[in-house]
Order: structure tokens, then sequence, then C-alpha cells
């Protein structure tokens, strides 16, 4: 099993994010960048243009996550940075009317799409969508801010997104959450099915955060065992 582990930065000195990533080079395999307008969740993060900044400094690619209304306009324009550094775009399920039609426009760009979905919306909404996906993502906390506890309950939607993503034989779908992932929750969260991990707090508020990296991919790996 191929385990991928990506800080968020939303934690990290917003002040000196350059080096912030740096630190995790060599350990990560992605950096995951929450981006919010303050509409779909009550924050905001990062504009465009200052997206585009972060993204062209950093050594490692970009995992972009989408916290934005109007998915279907902004997917496709996030996804244009792939020559600056970004492979992967993720939009909420529930931010557009249409997300089959969204998820054409962001693959068009050339970098892999996934799909997240809040802890109150059914897995089932994701189920017809998984041929067409890169990435599915299961929020195990409430989108909108770091730091929060893992939510547990959510575990039933990872086993049956992998349940259903092996009865497809997708194996090149990734199985991602997000949300209060630590190394106390990691490997719960690996055994139920999860292959990429978004981890944000654990690692930036920690002294060294390349060991907490590696400590993390070894849980998760230990716990698929």
């Amino acid at each position: 099993m191929t385990v991928r582990i990506c800080p968020s930065v939303l934690n990290a000195d917003q002040n000196h994010l350059a080096s912030e990533i740096e630190r995790v080079a060599g350990f990560a395999d992605f950096i995951h960048l929450d981006i919010m307008d303050d509409k779909f969740v009550p924050n905001f993060t990062y504009s465009f243009e200052q997206t585009r900044q972060i993204v062209m400094e950093s050594v490692l690619p970009i995992d972009l996550h989408l916290m934005v209304e109007q998915a279907d306009r902004w997917g496709p324009k996030y996804a244009s940075l792939k020559p600056e550094g970004v492979f992967s775009v993720t939009i909420h399920y529930e931010a557009t009317k249409d997300v089959a039609g969204t998820i054409d426009l962001i693959k068009a760009e050339g970098v892999r799409c996934g799909v997240a979905i809040k802890p109150s919306t059914p897995v089932e909404v994701l189920k017809g969508l998984l041929t067409k996906l890169d990435m599915v993502l299961v929020m195990t906390v409430e989108p909108g801010f770091g730091g929060q506890s893992f939510m547990g309950e959510m575990m039933t939607k990872v086993k049956d997104l992998s349940s259903w993503i092996s009865a497809e034989g997708l194996s090149q779908t990734w199985l991602q959450v997000d949300g209060g992932i630590a190394l106390s929750t990691i490997e719960e969260a690996s055994a139920c099915g999860a292959d990429t991990f978004v981890a944000g707090s654990a690692v930036y508020k920690s002294d060294n955060p390349a060991e907490i990296v590696a400590e993390l991919r070894k849980r998760a790996i230990e716990a698929r065992r």
C-alpha cells in the first residue's frame, strides 16, 4: 500500500510559508493548501494571486483544496496553475450544481481532480462519480478552521468509499482524509482504508515537523499490515 502524507500549511507560519514547506521537503509527498473564500466556509485564506505566489515558491507539489462557492468557476481557474506547481485540485460536492462537468473542466487542465464532502453530506453522493475521480476527500472535521478534533464517526464513510473503490478496481483513486489527523488518529483512518492523509496542527505545531511526518507515515503503514 502506498501512503501519502500531505502537510497542511494552514497552521504554519504564514509569513514564511516557503521556508515552512522546506522544513518537510524530503519527508512529505506534497503540500495541502486550503483556499477559503469566507462564503462557503466562515474563513478566508488566500486570493488567487496569493495562491499563485505560494505555489511558485514551493519546493513541493501543491494539492489545492477549494472551500469556495462557485466551484465550477474557480476549480478550472486554479487548475490552470499546473505550470506553477499545482498537481491536484479538490472541489466540494456542495459547492456546485454540476459536479461532473466541473470535474471534466479541471481534468482538462491536466491536473488530478478530487471531490470532498462535508461531515453532514451522505457519502453515497460520491459513488457515481468514482470512475471520473482521481481522489475523494472525507472531511473529518467541519471545514473552515485548523486544529479541530478528529470526528471518528466519519470512518464509516471511509470504509464505504474504500470498499467501492476496490469493487470498481480503481487502484489509482486516492482516498484522502482531512481534519484532526495526528499520531493518535492516523492508524484508525488508515485501517479503515484511507491512504492519503492531510495533517496540519500535528505537523506544524511540533518542534520537528519532518520527524512527525515520518512517524505519521510509519503508523499509517503499520495499521494496514
